[in-house]
């Protein structure tokens, strides 16, 4: 394959999200791959929400709120 500028290009536009996670990498050490365990608080009723949402869909928890988070952010 040869690199001319338009297929580094088309592979930079491809590849973004991926450049962009290894850019802020090199900038600051930390990897924004993997998954990372956190303490929240929530009322109640979000979390009962939650636990019936969990048996609904058959899903973790944690999943349900990163997949929220992705279609909202």
């Amino acid at each position: 394959m040869r690199f001319d500028e338009k297929n580094i290009n088309r592979i930079m536009k491809k590849y973004k999200d991926a450049f962009d996670i290894l850019e802020y990498y090199d900038r600051t050490r930390i990897k924004l791959w993997g998954r990372e365990r956190i303490d929240i608080t929530l009322h109640r009723k979000i979390i009962k929400k939650l636990r019936d949402l969990k048996k609904k869909t058959g899903k973790p928890i944690s999943r349900i709120i990163e997949e929220s988070l992705e279609k909202n952010l």
